[in-house]
């Protein structure tokens, strides 16, 4: 009979716990919260900024430093967040903000010391789609993509110093596609939305050396940044 009596109490506690999981019983945090028009919020995250470099003439023999290798480190991202809700999927989110971030760049030349450390302060604003997948309980996945357009506070653009004075330079104004993937959880008192998402600038960004053959930039036809955000959405 005890055997009887607690199979039929785990078979109840099985079913309860599915139709909570995968139906609409389970008790459902910010119900309204996706209903409203405009939401505010703020954003905590990660980055990490790399180069992509195209050359003039490829050799990535180390005796002609005509290659070049990036150090990649994490920084840090901070900023705001606004959200105009346009249907039941669809969002346009406006995410300005400020990420921190160095990198270390190096041409691979054997018998020269080239190591450049590069130290970046960037107000990021993205304009940015996205599209949100059917709400199931207390998640829900989306995409997200867009443009954007940052200023390098760092860049030394107008720098009349270059790399022969241990200056390296970058445009100050820079442009963006972005795409990621994230996913909506609704809390008791808030909404928490981590997501990842690749930045890839479209205009070259390096300022050249005055010296045509300059190892830093003789090589260089062009230098985009790429990086990867990871961050931590709060509303």
């Amino acid at each position: 009979m005890k055997k009887i009596f607690a199979f039929t109490l785990m078979m109840f506690c099985l079913h309860t716990t599915q139709a909570q999981l995968f139906s609409g019983e389970r008790v459902l945090n910010q119900q309204n919260f996706d209903q409203q028009r405009w939401s505010w919020g703020y954003f905590l995250g990660l980055n990490s900024y790399d180069f992509n470099f195209d050359y003039k003439e490829y050799d990535p023999s180390p005796v002609t430093g005509q290659d070049f290798a990036v150090e990649t480190r994490t920084g840090f991202n901070v900023g705001l967040v606004g959200n105009l809700r346009l249907n039941n999927n669809f969002d346009l989110r406006l995410e300005p903000g400020v990420n921190f971030n160095t990198r270390g760049y190096q041409a691979l030349r054997a018998d020269a010391d080239t190591y450049r450390e590069i130290s970046s302060t960037y107000v990021h604003i993205p304009l940015l789609v996205k599209f949100n997948a059917n709400r199931l309980n207390n998640f829900r996945p989306f995409v997200v993509g867009g443009v954007s357009t940052s200023i390098n506070l760092s860049s030394n653009e107008n720098n009349p110093d270059d790399n022969s004075a241990g200056q390296f330079r970058m445009t100050t104004n820079s442009y963006y596609y972005e795409i990621g993937f994230g996913i909506d959880l609704y809390l008791y008192y808030f909404k928490l939305s981590p997501s990842i998402r690749g930045v890839f600038a479209i205009n070259d960004e390096l300022i050249r050396d005055a010296d045509p053959n300059s190892l830093y930039t003789g090589n260089v036809d062009k230098m985009s940044s790429r990086a990867v955000f990871i961050n931590f959405v709060f509303q």
